[in-house]
């Protein structure tokens, strides 16, 4: 039986004289707890808070303005009989270690659990590791300390300033726009950030211009090379007619003579272990994870999986933004390269790496294996497949981090062509790998080898075989993704490792961005949404203002900073903003709403597309009399023709949503694929899908007969 288990009592005391010479250690997580177990003996009790004990509520401000900004905390709810569990086991016990996650957050959640608990049991210290293995865990007991009020001032000014902004300019939008919209400090600058990239696309007009490229015979080697030059000037090809005229030029060019060969030698270093932004971004590139997915992924990997029968963490805290290695795994890995890789793959000393950002928090570790023994394929039947491709990624990256450097040979050759007075520079790049180093497990550049042996040498007069001119369009930039969000906010300073992935999220929640594939694309509440904040709190959506906020909170964390004193000189004049807003606001609530031919079927009115928290959707303008509402037909049913085929959502939690005809249960047709509105086959005239697939990408097909439409080339 659980030691840890109350025993009923009638009169709802509860004694554990069993646990009187035992040490309490309180995590987080289950899965947490079960590890750390796992290390101690029979002398400790481990038990999990299931995260935050005690919050601000949900359903107000909760904090006391006019008294210095007291947070006004409760128990979570639905948390009572963990805390009272954790009381009463608390007064059966020795003395207390609270062992929660090494950053700000973990720091409030043990402050909190600490001031329940401090009257049944006085004896609370604080414990801190940045990987749950058993050395880690045991150094850490021996080295306990003081809960650090300067890191918990930080997180509680946090929520608070949270609270302030949101709390006040959230009423603001749901009265002048419409209900259940929200606002907040990162999230309202992400929402900028991908507003104005969508502007720009909106108002890009793509210019044309054509490259040339010649095909030339060496020694009976054929290779090609780019025009780079003509007279001396990198050459502006505007359209088709240029090109042409071009063209016809260096098919008269008598010789093609070549006058320059250069040889350089390039060398390589691996890049330093994964911070949580880095992580983000590789795992969005390279697996196609969003955010949200790798930090649920790297939190199972860090609290522990079950590997040859024990529960294991497998890597170091991942909300980090430090790129500094312990002394001991950097033995380790660089013992297990030389044993496993041979010593010319090691490098020649330990590599250091240079702080990511000028408030990295040194004292954390960046995100490696907690041991390199457990390899990729060791763990292999012990993971799922998104937690071993993680885990592969994160593995691959530090190993590669103590590799020796690529050595490459590039050569470029340069190769000139003179008709009168007009000269025509050709060049030709070639790379050839003499040393993979690091990129045999791991090349953040993903090149291919592009060497070709072609025996040539200066002064060489060679054949011109081809000459091919292609067209091109400039590009508007792209459409920010998980992982250039990301960065985009790391390199303004705006947030920390830990609010990325949930600042994504409220995006899409709220229905201000959805995904298009891999892009992050606005919607038109969320363009609407970004342009009133930008006119009435033009402090809260500008980048340098917050990420001065985001400093600011960093010198609290350091006692450089008094967190009231912070809070006040932002409040007075952020809520003059507010009341200005209220003022003079305009109301937008039937903005986004748009007319349809669609008639009511309870009542005759007409119906109007509205906009809510999953997209778009048809209402009856007779509200509130009539409450009628219901998904936006797509198409007619491909099966019954009778029937519309609308977007459903399945009664099952975080289930997808699937399309479905509308006179379901008399028709069953269901489909995961998206139907185009307003297009039908032009082959049979039914209902046309959008699908993707691994190899053809993103492409459209019938949904009852053979015709498809050419997909999308599909990008990395």
């Amino acid at each position: 039986m659980n030691e840890t288990k109350a025993k009923k009592s009638t009169k709802g005391k509860v004694k554990f004289p069993e646990l009187k010479e035992k040490t309490l250690v309180i995590v987080e997580s289950p899965s947490k707890a079960k590890t750390i177990n796992k290390y101690l003996g029979k002398d400790y009790v481990v038990e999990a808070s299931m995260g935050h004990l005690i919050d601000l509520p949900k359903s107000r401000m909760g904090v006391k303005v006019d008294s210095n900004f007291e947070p006004e905390y409760i128990i979570v709810r639905g948390r009572t009989d963990i805390v009272n569990k954790l009381k009463k086991i608390a007064s059966s016990v020795r003395d207390i270690l609270l062992a929660t996650d090494p950053d700000r957050e973990g720091e409030a959640i043990s402050y909190h659990i600490a001031n329940f608990i401090k009257d049944k049991n006085p004896n609370i210290k604080r414990i801190e590791f940045h990987e749950i293995t058993e050395n880690a865990i045991k150094n850490a007991i021996k080295t306990p300390r003081d809960i650090n009020m300067n890191l918990v001032y930080a997180q509680q000014a946090r929520r608070v300033l949270d609270r302030l902004v949101g709390y006040n300019i959230s009423p603001v939008l749901w009265k002048k726009i419409k209900r259940g919209l929200s606002a907040g400090r990162v999230q309202s600058v992400a929402l900028r950030l991908i507003c104005e990239r969508e502007e720009e696309i909106q108002n890009f007009k793509p210019e044309e211009y054509w490259t040339i490229e010649a095909e030339f015979l060496a020694n009976k080697k054929k290779f090609k090379a780019s025009l780079v030059q003509i007279n001396q000037n990198k050459p502006e090809i505007k359209n088709e007619e240029q090109a042409n005229r071009i063209v016809e030029t260096l098919n008269s060019v008598p010789e093609f003579r070549v006058i320059s060969i250069k040889v350089k030698e390039r060398r390589r270093q691996p890049t330093a272990p994964y911070t949580t932004s880095k992580l983000q971004q590789d795992a969005s590139n390279r697996l196609g994870f969003t955010s949200q997915k790798t930090m649920m992924v790297a939190q199972q990997l860090y609290e522990g999986v079950e590997v040859e029968g024990s529960p294991i963490g497998l890597i170091t805290y991942m909300r980090t933004d430090s790129t500094r290695v312990s002394p001991e795994a950097l033995n380790q890995v660089r013992t297990f390269i030389e044993r496993n890789y041979g010593k010319e793959m090691l490098s020649e000393q330990p590599r250091i790496f240079s702080k990511a950002s000028k408030n990295a928090q040194e004292a954390h570790e960046a995100i490696r294996p907690t041991n390199v023994e457990y390899t990729p394929e060791r763990v292999a039947p012990f993971l799922n497949k998104d937690q071993l491709k993680l885990y592969q990624l994160i593995w691959n990256k530090f190993v590669a981090s103590q590799m020796a450097e690529e050595i490459s040979e590039t050569t470029s050759i340069d190769i000139l062509g003179k008709l009168d007075s007009e000269e025509y520079l050709f060049r030709a790049n070639f790379k050839k790998v003499k040393f993979k180093g690091f990129t045999l497990i791991y090349n953040d550049e993903d090149e291919k080898d592009v060497f070709k042996e072609i025996q040539i040498q200066e002064n060489d007069v060679i054949k011109l075989q081809s000459v091919i001119p292609t067209q091109h369009f400039t590009q508007p930039p792209p459409r920010y993704t998980d992982a250039t969000m990301v960065k985009a906010l790391e390199e303004s300073g705006v947030g920390r490792p830990s609010t990325y992935a949930p600042t994504i999220q409220t995006l899409i929640k709220r229905y201000y961005v959805v995904r298009q594939q891999r892009a992050l694309k606005p919607t038109e509440l969320g363009m609407l949404v970004n342009k009133m904040l930008i006119k009435f709190f033009p402090e809260m959506v500008d980048i340098n203002f917050t990420a001065k906020m985001e400093e600011e909170l960093d010198q609290i964390a350091n006692s450089e900073l008094n967190w009231v004193e912070m809070l006040k000189k932002f409040y007075e004049p952020f809520m003059k903003t507010v009341q200005h807003a209220i003022e003079n606001m305009e109301g937008l609530k039937t903005y986004l709403d748009e007319p349809t031919d669609y008639k009511c079927e309870k009542c005759g009115r007409p119906m109007v597309k509205k906009i809510g928290k999953n997209g778009y959707f048809l209402a009856c303008t007779g509200f509130p009399e009539c409450m009628n509402a219901k998904s936006i037909p797509l198409g007619k049913c491909p099966v019954c023709g009778v029937g519309d085929v609308v977007l459903k959502n399945s009664r099952k939690k975080r289930s997808r949503p699937f399309y479905g005809c509308s006179r379901y249960p008399e028709c069953e047709f269901t489909t995961w694929d998206k139907p185009l509105e307003g297009r039908v086959c032009p082959k049979c005239g039914k209902l046309l899908l959008e699908k993707s697939d691994k190899e053809k990408g993103k492409y459209i097909a019938c949904s009852s007969c053979d015709y498809i439409e050419e997909g999308e080339s599909k990008t990395a």
